[in-house]
């Protein structure tokens, strides 16, 4: 139990430096759509460096594989250029042998900006050509220990464009974003007590969400923005709230005499909250709950423990069991109840979270006490590699 609720409140250790995105190479006769985007034009680095980033996004998507010239579905054709501080990119997808574009845009901004171009065209692209959501313009925040201390950062969804949020010099845990991508939340001790914040983006403004006596932890935003769940030790034993976010009014969800909640997350349309809770023979298992309250109920039953719940766009649950000595990752239809496991390995897989395309999941990987984010897929894909292997990495958490 005492491994459970360190993982929980994301005691674990982790790393970061500089980021580039991981290479990905998807081998073919896996029946998905191919593209080929060698008759792009590529005059200069930031041509290159545009190419490359948008193959890898479509090919990270999991929908669409490189095809051969000549032979792929669709044809991604057109220039990016940097001009000085600027950059043009011109870019339009066709169906193989057809006359008119599926999708175009030119873009004109900072070279700067090429890799959010690029992420931004492999969304459209994805969706232009197979009509499906994409990840590539999404954004992660992760812990890590690259400075010696556990601190918040954040990068792109390939990996790259890794930046130090926090630096607080102390235990600084569990980033959440909030729905709209302008603020992150996270428990942090650096004031000598595990507090709760909010830091808004961009600037980094930072203010104190909660401040009770005990545990204050979980700051999981309600979809409409408007509250948070959160966990709170103020009356004893740790137990599940909610908090309005304008004026700070509580609502206690939870009366567990004896046992502990933990990882709150809220269902994509608001109505319940998923949480963990031991109160039954001491094992965590995940409970939902409606938001108005109510008694929750379990909804899990897999292996031993059952932790960090996360909540896809899809309405699918995903969390950690420890099963066979080590936490794999699960995913579980609360429609049917059907548990399936994703993950695999004589390795620790924790802290999985939903990609907003609703098809990935990203977690930490831990071999050998080293710990790193990866890209796991639902869909039977082998995982990726998202951080770059110098210390380690935890918790990572994407944007809605």
């Amino acid at each position: 139990m005492l491994r459970k609720y360190f993982w929980v409140f994301g005691l674990l250790g982790l790393t970061v430096t500089g980021g580039s995105a991981a290479e990905i190479t998807i081998a073919k006769g896996t029946g998905r759509a191919t593209f080929d985007a060698s008759p792009f034009g590529i005059s200069d680095a930031v041509g290159k460096t545009f190419v490359t980033v948008l193959e890898n996004d479509l090919a990270r998507s999991g929908w669409l594989s490189r095809g051969g010239a000549g032979a792929a579905d669709f044809i991604i054709t057109g220039q990016a250029v940097g001009r000085g501080e600027g950059a043009v990119v011109d870019i339009r997808v066709a169906a193989r042998g057809g006359s008119r574009p599926l999708w175009s845009k030119v873009y004109r901004e900072p070279v700067s900006s090429i890799r959010r171009i690029a992420h931004e065209a492999a969304d459209a692209i994805l969706f232009a050509t197979t009509g499906k959501k994409g990840m590539a313009t999404a954004r992660l925040a992760m812990v890590g220990t690259g400075t010696g201390h556990k601190e918040i950062y954040l990068c792109d969804a390939d990996g790259g464009g890794l930046v130090q949020l926090t630096n607080h010099r102390n235990i600084t845990l569990a980033p959440e974003w909030s729905p709209d991508g302008r603020a992150i939340f996270y428990t942090s001790f650096f004031k000598g007590f595990p507090a709760l914040y909010r830091v808004l983006l961009p600037g980094g403004q930072l203010t104190r969400i909660s401040n009770f006596a005990g545990l204050n932890t979980g700051g999981a935003v309600s979809p409409d923005g408007r509250q948070i769940a959160l966990i709170l030790s103020k009356d004893g034993n740790p137990e599940l709230y909610i908090m309005n976010l304008a004026d700070g009014a509580l609502a206690r969800l939870t009366r567990s005499p004896g046992a502990n909640e933990a990882s709150p997350c809220w269902s994509p349309d608001g109505r319940q909250i998923a949480y963990v809770s031991d109160q039954v023979n001491r094992q965590p298992r995940i409970y939902v709950i409606n938001r108005s309250g109510g008694q929750g109920q379990r909804v899990t039953r897999s292996g031993s423990q059952n932790v960090a719940p996360n909540w896809g766009p899809h309405g699918q649950l995903t969390y950690a069991t420890l099963t066979g000595g080590r936490f794999q990752i699960y995913v579980l239809d609360p429609a049917t109840g059907e548990e399936r496991q994703i993950s695999s390995g004589n390795v620790d897989f924790e802290d999985p979270c939903w990609a907003p395309d609703g098809r990935h999941i990203a977690c930490t990987r831990t071999e050998n006490y080293r710990s790193q984010v990866v890209l796991l897929d639902t869909m039977g894909d082998p995982y990726i590699v998202l951080t770059d292997g110098k210390g380690d990495w935890t918790s990572p958490n994407w944007t809605k």
